[in-house]
């Protein structure tokens, strides 16, 4: 390492929760390649059809809509606990449309396990997040923030 290169020689995981609806995810994987960023990014199964329905699908039809959904939470859990805990960074993206109280989730989770922790919403969401804000070590409001973030603390 050169005298002033402060880069790190490791490669970082980092996990993008949140909305699904928007293409957040895109703008930073795109950001981060810009960039040439050594970063794996992970996340949730993005197709909300396939999430919604997997219990279903893999453990037989329910007649309740709870235990359909209580099915489905429960297997994507196996996806989302294990890239939380191995993540060193997780971003949690609010969007404005629709509440998204797994992704409040997974920002407890990530304040719980230590995890660095971007959280990415616009400004109307402010008083509505001050407590899981408050939890965060930075507070974006659009993606190419949070590559600049990452570029930061990586090099």
């Amino acid at each position: 390492m050169k005298k002033g290169d402060h880069s790190t020689t490791r490669t970082w995981k980092v996990y993008l929760s949140g909305e699904i609806h928007s293409d957040w995810r895109e703008k930073i994987r795109a950001g981060v390649e810009a960039a040439s960023l050594d970063v794996v990014l992970t996340g949730p199964v993005g197709d909300h059809e396939a999430s919604d329905l997997v219990g279903e699908r893999v453990l037989g039809a329910e007649d309740s809509e709870f235990w359909r959904d209580h099915k489905s939470a429960s297997i994507n859990a196996i996806r989302t606990r294990t890239l939380l805990a191995e993540a060193d960074v997780v971003v949690v993206r609010f969007g404005e449309k629709y509440k998204q109280w797994n992704a409040a989730f997974d920002a407890g989770q990530a304040a719980a396990l230590g995890k660095a922790l971007i959280t990415l919403h616009g400004a109307e969401l402010n008083h509505a997040l001050k407590e899981v804000d408050a939890a965060a070590n930075a507070v974006a409001s659009t993606p190419e923030q949070v590559v600049e973030i990452l570029g930061y603390v990586l090099q």
